[in-house]
């Protein structure tokens, strides 16, 4: 009898520093939202497992970064991504704006055999926010940057009220799975969890600091 298969989807979470990264990893695999704001250090992850087209997928979802003095650590936080979101705040101009060096630095640093069609997807966050009359960026000026990326797939989501969230990843799932071959592992086999990532971080940031891994 042939052992069940499972597919394995690395995922990066990628923009400015308060757009919601975290926010938006919390929500949707345990439906938490903290109103308390936390850098992220370096990066970290959850897992998350759904069914897509009746194959069973599992999602490794990495919050990154968004500071300058992290970005260095890129190469090694996103080698092997099957998929990156790009995250930015509809109320903040200058979080879409820097979306063009966060899409080049990410290709950059990945290097995928054809960079033109690897997978990305757009979210667009905190739509929630002051009833929408905060809002800096048009849903239209966002869809226009999408099509020239390629017409990648866009959402607008709210972490906070868990709006359009169960939506976008599902979408990163299935886009990330009509894309380029992903990692396959057997049902009794642990997902290797990076942890090398962790020892790292640790030799940087200093032991106090966990990560996602729990070597």
């Amino acid at each position: 009898m042939t052992t069940p298969q499972r597919s394995l989807l690395k995922i990066i979470l990628l923009g400015d520093s308060g757009v919601g990264k975290t926010s938006l990893m919390n929500q949707y695999p345990s439906f938490l939202f903290r109103k308390q704001y936390k850098t992220t250090i370096g990066a970290d992850f959850i897992t998350k497992e759904l069914l897509v087209d009746d194959k069973q997928v599992t999602l490794q979802i990495w919050d990154t970064a968004g500071q300058e003095r992290f970005q260095s650590l890129g190469i090694a936080f996103y080698r092997g991504a099957d998929c990156c979101i790009l995250v930015y705040d509809v109320n903040v101009q200058k979080s879409f704006e820097t979306l063009q060096n966060w899409h080049e630095e990410f290709l950059k640093q990945v290097h995928p055999a054809n960079p033109e069609t690897f997978p990305f997807v757009l979210i667009g966050n905190m739509v929630d926010v002051d009833g929408g009359n905060s809002r800096a960026v048009s849903e239209k000026t966002a869809r226009e940057w999408c099509i020239s990326k390629g017409n990648i797939p866009f959402f607008e989501t709210s972490a906070k009220e868990d709006y359009n969230v169960d939506a976008a990843f599902f979408s990163v799932a299935k886009t990330s799975l009509s894309s380029e071959p992903m990692n396959i592992w057997e049902m009794d086999e642990e997902i290797p969890l990076h942890c090398n990532l962790q020892r790292m971080s640790e030799s940087i940031f200093g032991t106090e600091h966990r990560g996602g891994c729990a070597c």
